[in-house]
């Protein structure tokens, strides 16, 4: 899937436009805001660093820019439209000033950015987003106008922002639809699905890996894009676990379960062995999955003798998967999961607002790994896997 990118960005070649896309949109010159200094410095003699095993990757020297220079694609938004739905999905993770945050796309966001020394951030609907929605034709139209609005979001900010769509995922073709539009007529890097669809009622739920979704996965794997599988809280009549402490829902353990368990859901259904292509992106290092994977996949193997998979769920968890390190700014975790799946496959994000986007780019900053891995994990992977056209950084 991925492009060689060559690893200096003072190589990039102006970007073509998208196609449907003016040309004024992707010209993705240095922006002014762009903050001069001098270079960090290198990591102790003793830094970590994942093990030359997992990787391809040669180390070749690599001077870390002082402007913005990291590219970020957990990164949350919302719109007055869409307001009411994201409430009532987060309201228990709620802290000050976050909606405000959610909604300010313009200064504040940049601002944050450049302190964070983030070049570049793919912005997605607020969880539930679509995904909330029980109506399919509401669902429909609603990410339609989404993804419409996030276009011209994107368009004030050339070069720092771009978008993953948001699909209606209550309507299989539909979503497909558009899902298409997005990546060709509006130029978007991906989709982001808020995991379950609700359809219907609050607690009626569809999963992707439901049969109903093969054509729309054959849609996926054609275009060439990752598809982000992003959490969100169960519905009401899978919370019984959670009675009484409702501090345990959203990110603080709820969205972990949820998310990683619609994962081995699509390993398990034999997902992958049809389109063995699809590449599914995980945030906050993969929802706890690659450190469970030896123990899942070792009972796996011995339980589900029902299922024929071509590989062992180790397999998928490399080869299918990509992780993020959105709001898990934790360098011995961050090791532990460049050293399952490579450094190829681990990506910067940071989870704002719910999370600190500075607190996250200065944990990267300072992280002790080496330069060569702060840049494949900060820059590189991501314009590899978006096949990106960035502006120089130094």
């Amino acid at each position: 899937m991925a492009n060689n990118v060559p690893s200096n960005t003072d190589d990039f070649d102006e970007p073509a436009a998208a196609p449907g896309i003016g040309r004024r949109s992707f010209m993705l010159g240095v922006p002014g805001a762009l903050l001069a200094g001098a270079s960090l410095a290198s990591p102790s003699a003793g830094a970590a660093t994942a093990d030359a095993s997992a990787s391809d990757v040669h180390d070749d020297p690599v001077k870390i820019p002082s402007r913005p220079w990291k590219v970020a694609f957990e990164e949350h938004y919302m719109t007055s439209h869409f307001d009411s739905i994201v409430r009532k999905d987060t309201k228990v993770a709620a802290r000050t000033g976050v909606y405000a945050d959610l909604l300010d796309v313009d200064t504040k966001r940049i601002e944050l950015m450049d302190r964070a020394g983030i070049q570049y951030a793919i912005l997605s609907l607020n969880t539930p987003g679509i995904q909330g929605e029980t109506d399919p034709a509401a669902a429909v139209s609603d990410a339609r106008y989404a993804n419409d609005e996030l276009r011209r979001i994107v368009d004030r900010h050339p070069g720092r922002l771009g978008a993953f769509a948001a699909l209606p995922m209550q309507d299989p073709a539909a979503a497909a639809d558009e899902l298409d539009r997005a990546v060709r007529e509006l130029g978007f890097h991906a989709p982001l699905v808020n995991s379950f669809s609700n359809l219907h009622t609050e607690n009626g739920v569809v999963y992707l890996d439901e049969p109903q979704y093969l054509p729309f996965w054959e849609r996926v794997q054609a275009l060439g894009v990752p598809l982000y599988l992003h959490p969100r809280n169960p519905v009401p009549s899978q919370q019984l676990m959670f009675r009484d402490h409702p501090e345990l829902l959203a990110a603080t353990w709820a969205y972990l379960v949820e998310t990683s368990t619609h994962a081995l859901r699509l390993i398990t259904s034999g997902l992958f062995d049809r389109y063995p292509d699809l590449q599914i992106c995980l945030g906050h290092l993969g929802e706890s999955l690659p450190f469970m994977a030896w123990r899942v996949s070792a009972v796996y193997a011995r339980h589900a003798h029902r299922v024929k998979l071509k590989h062992d769920l180790l397999t998928y968890l490399k080869t299918n998967f990509r992780y993020t390190t959105a709001g898990f700014f934790d360098t011995t975790a961050t090791v532990e999961v460049m050293n399952f799946v490579g450094r190829d496959r681990v990506y910067f994000s940071t989870d704002y607002p719910w999370m600190d986007m500075v607190q996250g780019g200065q944990w990267l900053d300072n992280a002790e790994l080496s330069d060569a891995d702060r840049w494949r994990i900060g820059r590189m992977n991501a314009v590899e896997l978006f096949k990106l056209k960035l502006a120089p950084t130094a």
